[in-house]
């Protein structure tokens, strides 16, 4: 085993701490990668707060980035060097997998929240020989992570790895399901509520799609203002404004994504669908129930929940690494520094609503 640094969730609701913990070594089917930087994503924050309730002792982290030191003996593709970002692992062989929308395996809960390997053993134990579970097949929050080829994509070396990791999760969430589910056409409109790091993605994925007209929704005036900066939106300000008044006066919602998981926003997207109209649900909050009227629904609407932006990651991701590097994707203006010693600075300022996207470099 080798001893690295990591965050460790040791009690709900609790800041992280910074531990020596010891890594097992590579099996032959595992990559050792030493992480540059890892975004930190609101799921990390919902297993904090257990509204995903998984049990600590864990290490958070699901959207690193950085460069293989060690392959197993069965790893084919990858060699040390290599820089990668990384994702969510999946199986490869079951039907949703082999359709090429992973986010759906059979074996995603398995191979992402069981915290150790399929066979049991543990990939992390701190100072006692205490088992430390991982998350999301990488807990990217610590200085190295034990991974599979399936959750390991290889990208350019001349891209800069340390704004990459997100493209792991949050960043391919909103920009898969612009670009995968949606499919605008270029006479289209899009209505994003949340503009977070997953809702600017959904907005630069809209530009890249050449929609006619994409409204951003928030309650944060600064965060609209960096919208219209970057973007030529429409935006509504949710802490002064009637939002079904708002939706209305836009013209309706033809293809509607919520980021929030807030029921009141949910609900007034949902009145404001029309005939045929389309809600993405891709947030979740505390709140977990909401209600709408059946009937309003049968002229057409529709609501669908999306995982991954049903994405590939072996190609969505490295299309989003060009569009960035091309200037189309800049999330770089979004991205916000910390080092892994404020990794809970970090974390307090993403949910707090300063930073859009807190990224820690190690």
């Amino acid at each position: 085993m080798t001893t690295i640094r990591a965050a460790i969730l040791r009690e709900p609701h609790k800041p992280l701490v910074l531990e020596e913990v010891r890594l097992a070594a590579p099996q032959a089917n595992e990559i050792l990668v030493e992480l540059a930087a890892t975004g930190v994503c609101h799921s990390d924050v919902a297993v904090a707060e257990q509204i995903l309730p998984l049990p600590p002792p864990i290490v958070l982290g699901h959207e690193g980035a950085g460069f293989v030191r060690e392959v197993g003996a069965a790893v084919t593709g990858y060699q040390p060097g290599d820089p990668v970002v990384l994702t969510f692992d999946s199986c490869g062989g079951c039907p949703s997998c082999v359709a090429g929308v992973p986010g759906y395996c059979d074996a995603f809960a398995a191979l992402n929240f069981a915290g150790v390997r399929p066979d049991g053993s543990p990939l992390l134990e701190d100072a006692a020989a205490q088992t430390v579970r991982t998350f999301f097949g990488q807990a990217s929050f610590a200085t190295h992570a034990l991974v599979h080829a399936r959750n390991t994509v290889r990208v350019r070396r001349d891209a800069p790895l340390k704004f990459l990791g997100p493209l792991g999760c949050g960043m391919m969430t909103g920009a898969g399901t612009v670009l995968n589910v949606i499919k605008p056409d270029r006479n289209g409109s899009v209505v994003i509520a949340g503009a977070g790091a997953v809702g600017f993605a959904a907005m630069f994925a809209a530009r890249i799609a050449g929609c006619r007209r994409i409204l951003m929704i928030d309650r944060v005036k600064a965060r609209l203002d960096l919208a219209r900066e970057l973007a030529p939106v429409e935006t509504i300000d949710t802490s002064d404004t009637d939002l079904d008044a708002a939706l209305s006066s836009f013209g309706g919602v033809e293809h509607a994504i919520d980021t929030t998981g807030v029921p009141r926003v949910v609900e007034a997207l949902i009145r404001n669908l029309k005939v045929r109209g389309q809600l993405i649900v891709l947030g979740a909050s505390p709140e977990k129930m909401m209600t709408t009227d059946i009937l309003h629904l049968i002229s057409g609407r529709s609501i669908r929940g999306v995982v991954e932006g049903d994405s590939d990651p072996a190609r969505f991701i490295p299309y989003l690494v060009d569009r960035f590097l091309e200037g189309q994707f800049p999330l770089d203006r979004i991205s916000q520094f910390y080092p892994f010693g404020q990794i809970n600075t970090a974390i307090g300022d993403g949910v707090g609503g300063k930073t859009i996207k807190p990224v820690v470099e190690f």
